[in-house]
């Protein structure tokens, strides 16, 4: 039975790891007003290599933390864990549920003339979970998927821009370009940081789709269509957890969210 959630309730946004605060710096800048809840399960990261069915787990475990902290609305803010558990959430959530994928392969649709690549980390290149999203929506436009695993550690070590970050994208991306793509999907939370490093690497023109900044577009429009966006004029709040490490998680924290962190709460998941 879903329930009736009041417009100022906070949404809850949920990663593997601290990736998915591109979503939240997203959200804050398209919706303003709401008030955030943000975890990161950094005793479990990385969810890649784990099975569906674990994975599954992990995002039930996590759904019901946020939803004990009243939420009206949950972002998948994790390639992963949409691919492996959206529907099941959806299915089983009283409230309405955003997942990473779908918003990045619309964009992705709507602006290739053809060719379009995607990047992620190995598990979320495995699922081909964009693949089939893309081959729902542009039958026709031919896919290149490429993992890109050294992309994490290289954002969470702060080389977003450094020589050794670009000649990596330049491995990576080579097949990419050699198949010459015309859109190339971000399919990782972590990889919007590495936007100019990639740009630079692939040809002029190819476009970056940004599945953090169309996942906040899908989440306000959701919310709008549901009479449950903020009211406007107020100034939403933050509030950030980790199931380990939460003085670690506030240090790499401030990177992705270009601001100090004060404080992360620490939850434990039964």
């Amino acid at each position: 039975m879903a329930l009736s959630p009041e417009p100022v309730a906070p949404i809850g946004i949920f990663d593997s790891g601290l990736g998915g605060l591109t979503v939240v710096h997203a959200l804050r800048d398209a919706l303003p007003a709401e008030d955030l809840v943000y975890l990161g399960d950094t005793a479990r990261v990385p969810y890649g290599p784990k099975s569906p069915d674990t994975v599954r787990r992990y995002a039930d475990e996590i759904c019901r933390w946020l939803l004990a902290q009243g939420v009206k609305a949950v972002v998948v803010a994790c390639n992963t864990a949409t691919a492996h558990a959206l529907e099941h959430l959806r299915a089983t959530l009283p409230v309405p549920v955003v997942g990473v994928i779908e918003p990045g392969a619309r964009a992705a649709a709507r602006a290739t003339r053809g060719h379009v690549g995607v990047i992620g980390t190995s598990g979320t290149i495995r699922s081909h979970a964009y693949r089939r999203a893309l081959a729902a929506l542009a039958p026709e436009a031919l896919v290149v998927e490429q993992p890109c695993p050294l992309f994490v550690p290289l954002v969470e070590e702060g080389w977003v821009d450094h020589p050794v970050t670009e000649q990596v994208a330049r491995e990576y991306l080579a097949p990419l370009v050699a198949a010459g793509v015309d859109t190339v999907v971000l399919g990782c939370t972590h990889y919007p940081l590495l936007a100019p490093v990639l740009a630079r690497v692939l040809p002029a023109g190819t476009t970056l789709i940004d599945s953090a900044a169309e996942t906040a577009r899908e989440t306000a429009a959701l919310l709008a269509s549901r009479g449950l966006t903020a009211p406007a004029g107020r100034r939403g709040g933050l509030r950030l957890a980790a199931t380990d490490a939460p003085d670690a998680f506030a240090t790499l924290a401030a990177r992705f969210l270009g601001a100090p962190v004060e404080r992360v709460e620490h939850v434990g998941l039964a």
